[in-house]
C-alpha cells in the first residue's frame, strides 16, 4: 500500500466510524501530500505495513495536526477545525501551511504510533472480565500490556449499562451505553487486587503534555470521546511503566499470587508487537497456563483486529482461560467502543 492509499482508505474508515471531519481531512492529505518535504520523505522511508494495522502514517499526521488545534499552537489551522465546518480548499490550504509551518514539531510528534487510549474499549474489557470471574471467583491481579496512560486499567471504575441494566459502580467516572447486540454478560462484582501496565511509551494523564497526546487522536468531531478521556484521566491512579511489553509479561506471570486470578488485557496494541514477540508473549503465556490451578488461575482477554479493520467488521474478543486452556470467542466490538456483538452465552 502507497501512502496516498493508505491516507484515504484511513478516511473511508474514519468516515463508516462517524467522523466526516477526518474523513475529509485524510481525503485531502491523500491528494495533496507534500512529498517533496522532510515529512514526506520520513514518511517515505517507513518499511511494512503504513495502514491502520501497522504504522498508521494517516493518524500519527492527524494527531499532530490536532495536537497543534488542543495547544492553541496552530491559530489559523483552529479556525477550519470542529466546530467550523470549511470547504475542502479552506481545510486543505490551512492544512498545509501547518505543515509547512510546524514541520519541526510534526517530525517529532510522529516518532511515535498512535497512543489513543481509548477509553470505551473498557465496556469490551468489563464484559470480558465478568466472564473471567464467573469462571474463577477470585480477586484480580490485573496486567496490561500496551496500556499507554493506563486509562483502560481503571475499568472497574467505570460501568456498563445494557438495556437499563447496570454492571459496575452506581457512581462510575464514566458510563459506557454502547449499542449491544447479542445476550448479556454475566452478573458478578470483580475486585481488583492488584494492577499494573506496561508500554513503550508510557503516558502520564496527570501532566498536561502526556494528556494532549492522549487526547490529541481523538477525531476532533467527536467531543463526546474527549469529555470521557477526561473524565477517565481523573481516577487514573495506576502509572505503566515503561518498558517492553514481552520482557515485563515474563517475570509478571512468574510471581502471579495464590488465591488470584491473574487477568491479562489488551486492546488494539498486539498488532504493534513484533511478530516474534507475539511469539515469544504466546509462548510464555502458554507456558503459564500449563501451570495455573484453580487457586492460581489465568485468563488472557484480548480485543484485536484478527486481520480485517475495516469499521463495520471490528476487533476480535476472545477469552482464554487456565486450567483446561479454554478459549471463548466472546463476540466483536467497534474499535472505539461504539458497538458490542456478544456471541458468549453464560
Amino acid at each position: 500500500m502507497n501512502l496516498a492509499d493508505a491516507f484515504a482508505d484511513q478516511a473511508a474508515s474514519c468516515s463508516r466510524m462517524g467522523s466526516p471531519f477526518m474523513g475529509q481531512l485524510l481525503s485531502i492529505l491523500a491528494k495533496n501530500w507534500p512529498v517533496d518535504s522532510a515529512l514526506g520523505r520520513k514518511f517515505a522511508a517507513f518499511e511494512g505495513d503504513i495502514g491502520p494495522a501497522g504504522h498508521s502514517l494517516p493518524l500519527r499526521i492527524a494527531g499532530g495536526l490536532h495536537a497543534l488545534v488542543l495547544s492553541n499552537a496552530a491559530p489559523e489551522l483552529a479556525k477550519v477545525y470542529p466546530p467550523h465546518t470549511v470547504s475542502d480548499a479552506a481545510l486543505g490550504e490551512a492544512v498545509l501551511d501547518a505543515l509547512d509551518t510546524h514541520t519541526a514539531f510534526l517530525l517529532d510528534w510522529t516518532d511515535s504510533v498512535p497512543q489513543t487510549n481509548e477509553v470505551r474499549r473498557s465496556a469490551a474489557l468489563i464484559a470480558g472480565a465478568l466472564v473471567a470471574v464467573d469462571a474463577f471467583d477470585l480477586p484480580i491481579c490485573l496486567s496490561e500490556l500496551g496500556a499507554s496512560g493506563g486509562l483502560n486499567l481503571m475499568w472497574d471504575h467505570y460501568a456498563l449499562e445494557i438495556e437499563g441494566e447496570r454492571f459496575g459502580p452506581n457512581v462510575p467516572a464514566v458510563l459506557f451505553t454502547p449499542e449491544w447486540e447479542g445476550p448479556l454478560p454475566p452478573h458478578r462484582n470483580p475486585m481488583i487486587a492488584e494492577r499494573a501496565g506496561v508500554d513503550l511509551n508510557p503516558l502520564d494523564p496527570a501532566r498536561g503534555d502526556h494528556l494532549l497526546r492522549m487526547t490529541a487522536y481523538l477525531w476532533p468531531d467527536q467531543p463526546e470521546r474527549l469529555n470521557m478521556t477526561r473524565a477517565a484521566a481523573s481516577v487514573a491512579t495506576t502509572r505503566p511503566v515503561q518498558g517492553d511489553a514481552i520482557e515485563w509479561l515474563g517475570p509478571r506471570l512468574a510471581r502471579a499470587p495464590q488465591g488470584h486470578l491473574h487477568l491479562i488485557q489488551h486492546t488494539v496494541a498486539w498488532q504493534y508487537f513484533p511478530a516474534s514477540a507475539q511469539a515469544h508473549g504466546r509462548a510464555l503465556i502458554e507456558a503459564a497456563g500449563a501451570q495455573a490451578s484453580a487457586n492460581r488461575p489465568l485468563a488472557w482477554l484480548s480485543m484485536e483486529t484478527d486481520g480485517d479493520t475495516t469499521a463495520k467488521i471490528g476487533a476480535a474478543l476472545k477469552l482464554r482461560l487456565w486450567p483446561g486452556d479454554i478459549t471463548l470467542d466472546l463476540g466483536r466490538a467497534d474499535f472505539h467502543g461504539r458497538w458490542i456483538k456478544w456471541n458468549h452465552v453464560n
